[in-house]
């Protein structure tokens, strides 16, 4: 075997047994007993050793200086090797292992203070959290910014400032955009009791509709809706309210949008570092397309209307029009995955920025929640009324995700690049849309994006698929187009 062939065997073993700390992951979130969250984080933390251990083994440092790659993918493998190999070499693996034992309970710890309001018993266990991020950070960045290590992770070749500049750029456009539509009168929401049973039942038509291969995954509930896995198994979660389906159904869609993406990769690349999608942004522009351009459009939302009404009956709307409006109502509300469109982004950008803040040390834990509701009051203009809906409310920091909330803003602005590109080359898309096809569609972003996983950087692979670098700009328009219709501005 040459070194290449070497380094690649040794690699697919490593990607397999990383496959299997996902699984252990999608358990705990869905089936695994609660009490069991100490082990689980003993054994998170060993196969972590263990994955550390491949990761940095100095074999593969020999490999790669010896290897020669046949062809331009196999270029492609050796660049994402050796981006591993350096950022695990920098983290000694005693500080790897304490990470995945500690962010392991923290999760448990984080969602039983979540259902008890009890900000106070979750700070003890973040405090312990972002001090060995940072301590992660500090040996990832070699004397550089921390932060920008921890972005790395999930967006490689970005930095914090250049996604605070993205962010100053867009915020004033979305805020105006927010005070007009807030200024007019609201749709009609639904009304009426919709049972959990039927919602699965129309989510798992809405999966497969959308494109998810069932005999390659398999829908659950969960706390926080996520997406698990690649390649031949890949899973989603959602979760269900007895008054507001929609949670449901567009929670089920944007998993999807990540599930697909992970489905469609060229099974060629299975278990190599290219056999997953290239980052978290371009990873976000495939749930978010999936779920806002083409979920939420007037087109699909005709169809769905009348899919809901078979499912529940009559519930309180009156016609195609008034749902679509319903679907994407602007209004206040305090949760990030819940909120619309038009004001998402704001609720990234207030993450972004304390999460920056105490990767810094700017910020203390212990600040976190009066820092939090203050933010929240001076962007949204009222007050947090308890912790589930403030600083408890998303899973990211207790699992130590620092870094990962501003590839959702990222994931925006490229999927607003790639709909500009869909439409263009989907003329009759609304047509298709209106009757439930959505093939045309994410077909073409199978074939433009999807299919070649990793194979070039995040912002390559969104420049091959949509024509053009990314910029704010297709969505700031796509934004003010939609919601200057609906609400008559």
């Amino acid at each position: 075997m040459t070194a290449f062939d070497e380094l690649m065997a040794f690699e697919r073993d490593t990607q397999a047994l990383g496959q299997i700390a996902g699984r252990l992951g999608w358990d705990q979130e869905t089936m695994m007993p609660r009490g069991a969250a100490p082990q689980r984080g003993e054994e998170m933390a060993a196969i972590e050793a263990v994955l550390h251990t491949r990761r940095s083994d100095p074999r593969v440092a020999d490999w790669l200086a010896a290897a020669v790659a046949p062809d331009e993918v196999g270029e492609a493998q050796l660049r994402e090797i050796r981006r591993s190999y350096d950022r695990a070499v920098k983290v000694p693996a005693d500080l790897a292992k304490r990470i995945a034992r500690v962010t392991s309970e923290a999760q448990g710890k984080w969602a039983a203070a979540r259902a008890a309001e009890d900000v106070a018993a979750f700070l003890p266990v973040l405090e312990e959290v972002v001090s060995l991020k940072r301590e992660e950070g500090q040996a990832l960045a070699a004397g550089g910014d921390v932060y920008d290590a921890m972005v790395a992770d999930y967006e490689h070749g970005t930095t914090g400032a250049e996604i605070a500049a993205l962010f100053d750029a867009m915020r004033p456009r979305l805020v105006d955009l927010r005070a007009r539509v807030l200024d007019k009168p609201a749709p009609q929401g639904v009304s009426g009791h919709f049972d959990a049973d039927k919602q699965m039942a129309l989510t798992t038509t809405l999966a497969e509709t959308f494109g998810y291969k069932m005999s390659h995954g398999r829908v659950d509930k969960a706390v926080h809706p996520f997406c698990s896995g690649s390649g031949l198994d890949v899973r989603v979660t959602t979760r269900t309210s007895d008054d507001d389906p929609f949670n449901c159904f567009y929670s089920t869609i944007h998993e999807v949008g990540h599930a697909a993406y992970e489905q469609n990769i060229d099974h060629a690349y299975l278990l190599t570092p290219l056999g997953r999608g290239v980052s978290m942004g371009v990873h976000e522009s495939q749930s978010r397309i999936y779920e806002n351009q083409l979920g939420r459009s007037r087109a699909f939302t005709g169809w769905l209307f009348d899919q809901m009404r078979a499912e529940f009956g009559e519930f309180g709307i009156a016609d195609a029009d008034a749902f679509y409006a319903a679907v994407n109502a602007v209004q206040n509300g305090y949760i990030r995955t819940e909120a619309d469109e038009l004001q998402y982004n704001l609720h990234v950008m207030l993450r972004f920025d304390l999460e920056r803040a105490l990767m810094s040390g700017d910020l203390q834990v212990q600040d976190l929640e009066a820092a939090w509701n203050d933010r929240f009051a001076a962007d949204f203009g009222y007050d947090v009324d308890k912790p589930s809906n403030g600083c408890l409310q998303d899973v990211h920091w207790s699992v130590g995700l620092f870094g990962y909330f501003p590839t959702y803003s990222l994931g925006n602005v490229y999927a607003g690049c790639l709909y500009q590109a869909l439409r263009q080359a989907v003329p009759d898309l609304n047509a298709q849309l209106a009757s439930g096809d959505t093939v045309a569609a994410t077909s073409w972003l199978r074939d433009n994006l999807q299919t070649h996983g990793g194979l070039r950087s995040p912002v390559e692979t969104i420049t091959h698929a949509a024509g053009m670098a990314p910029s704010p700009e297709p969505l700031l328009a796509y934004l003010e187009e939609k919601f200057g219709a609906l609400y008559g501005l």
